[in-house]
Parts: structure tokens; sequence; C-alpha cells
């Protein structure tokens, strides 16, 4: 009874029996099971393996399902904090309006540049520094007696 054990190195591996399965050639001529079609049946889309892009099934595809992009955003648009005349009344006469002391008195939020915009009236003479005003608000500005300064 001297059954000598197999060792396991490589040149001994193999798979288990019958686990291998061969590969069934499909397309390989008339003769052979699969030929011709190879086993899928005659024309359409299942025939030819080609799906175009973006196709889902039947689906409405996600492009059509999405809302479509309108207009366009400005690349080169400089972006201003607005405020009116009219906000600027509760300043003293006399007094300088700057950038910072509207940042201060929290009547404009982000540090952009500013421009002064005509709604409402001013009674007040101000000294205005902005970085841009718009022509009716400038007349007006000066009409009560105030200057405006571009920064």
């Amino acid at each position: 009874m001297s059954e000598k054990k197999e060792q396991l190195k490589l040149h001994n591996l193999a798979p288990a029996p019958g686990s291998k399965k061969k590969k069934i050639r499909v397309g390989r001529g008339e003769g052979g099971r699969r030929g011709k079609t190879a086993g899928r049946g005659t024309k359409g889309l299942k025939a030819r393996n080609t799906l175009r892009p973006g196709f889902e099934g039947g689906q409405t595809p996600l492009a059509m399902r999405l809302p479509k992009l309108r207009g366009f955003k400005n690349p080169n648009k400089e972006p201003y904090a607005v405020i009116n005349l009219e906000a600027l009344a509760e300043f003293e006469a006399g007094s300088e309006v700057t950038p910072e002391s509207l940042r201060e008195r929290g009547m404009i939020r982000h540090r952009g540049e500013v421009k002064v915009l005509a709604e409402g009236d001013l009674d007040k003479a101000l000294t205005v520094k902005a970085h841009a005003f718009s022509k009716s608000a400038k007349e007006k500005i000066e009409k009560a007696g105030g200057t405006a300064e571009v920064i």
C-alpha cells in the first residue's frame, strides 16, 4: 500500500473534469449547426448588433427628457451692485456716500462695483462716489446741489 500523494505544483494544475465546456463557434459555414445567420434569425436590429448612441430600448431618451437651454450668458457682463437715489435719502446733507459707507449700512451686499440709478428723488446735497451713474441719476444729484464722482 504505497500510494504516492501527488504534490500541488503548477504543472499539475488542471480544471475539474466537466467544468470546462467548449465554446460554440458560430457563423462558420452551412455545414455546422450555427452557420449562415449564426442563430440570429434574419434581418432586424438584433441580427445586426448595432444600436445608435443614446438608444434606451424604446424609452424616451435622456436627451429628449431634459429641458433645452435657452438664451446665453454674456461672459463679459460687468456685475454691479445697484443703489437707487431714494435709498440715499437716509444720509445727512453734505455727507460723503462711498461704496464702503453703503456696505457698512447694509445697503449693498457684494464687493463688486456700485452703480447709482435714478429711481426716486434726492432733496439733499450729497457727494456720491460710485463706479458708475445713470445719466438721469447724475443730473438729479447735481440738481440737488451735490456732486457725482466716478471712482
